[in-house]
């Protein structure tokens, strides 16, 4: 099983875009996946399964069992309530988000509540071949947590001024989970999102990142399209959206899935 956990320390630079764009390309290769929405605003969540929402009672009255609980408690029984399978196709499974998970957002947690998720996705029955995790946009048990469960980390940024500032920050966080509780914890590489080429600044900034991050800015970078927009307010894959952009974009996604697969089966070899 390979754990990805998707973030990013600075807000509204498109991490839960390139999470479902990983899923949507995982999807159209047939790769059983798991999403983990850990993001309290549950983006991820309300994209994939559109007419559920976690914090709303069913028709019983009570609250449907999110993310918030397995945290709570990462029991195999919690964990099989939490599931569910997606619209987006039998392939998918998720884990869904909730408001309630900023409870689970502590500043300074201790070891145990940081392993509480990957125990959790130990206990996910089957096992899928991917997990993917959408973390929110700040250092807290949350994204801890997720990269004390994951494998390889995708941090996210985009062409603008505060760029090599956020990604510092998070390679840092890598690092000291790496350090202090997941020793097989490496970054994937730095996905630069909504690139615009022929804009100056964004250059500037693709050739900063470059500079002084090297192999780590991943190739190809990810093009600012509004087919993601349009298939995001529409809940289907970016695989499925009927226009060129999409198909371009698409295919840069399956590029970045290439890279981590590729990734999860040099660590099975070692």
């Amino acid at each position: 099983m390979l754990v990805a956990s998707v973030l990013s320390l600075k807000g509204g630079v498109g991490k839960t875009t390139v999470t479902l764009g990983l899923v949507s390309a995982a999807l159209h290769r047939g790769v059983d996946t798991l999403l983990v929405d850990l993001d309290p605003q549950m983006n991820a969540t309300t994209t994939v399964d559109p007419d559920s929402d976690p914090d709303n009672a069913g028709s019983n009255g009570r609250r449907r069992v999110s993310i918030a609980e397995v945290l709570d408690t990462p029991t195999a029984k919690v964990v099989g309530k939490a599931l569910r399978t997606s619209q987006w196709g039998e392939h998918l499974r998720l884990l869904p988000g909730s408001e309630r998970t900023e409870a689970h957002n502590h500043p300074d947690p201790g070891s145990k509540k940081l392993f509480r998720l990957a125990g959790a996705l130990n206990k996910v029955s089957p096992a899928p071949e991917l997990v993917l995790i959408d973390c929110p946009p700040s250092l807290g048990q949350l994204t801890r947590s997720a990269l004390t469960a994951a494998n390889r980390a995708v941090l996210v940024t985009e062409p603008s001024l505060f760029a090599v500032t956020g990604v510092q920050r998070a390679l840092e966080a890598v690092q000291s989970e790496r350090a202090a509780h997941r020793p097989t914890l490496q970054p994937l590489g730095v996905v630069i999102n909504r690139f615009r080429p022929r804009v100056t600044e964004h250059e500037y900034r693709l050739a900063e990142l470059k500079d002084l991050f090297g192999p780590l800015v991943l190739s190809p970078v990810l093009p600012d399209r509004s087919a993601v927009q349009q298939a995001q307010g529409a809940g289907v894959p970016i695989h499925q959206w009927p226009t060129a952009g999409a198909r371009e974009i698409a295919q840069s996604f399956d590029a970045l899935l290439d890279r981590l697969m590729r990734a999860g089966r040099l660590k099975t070899k070692r």
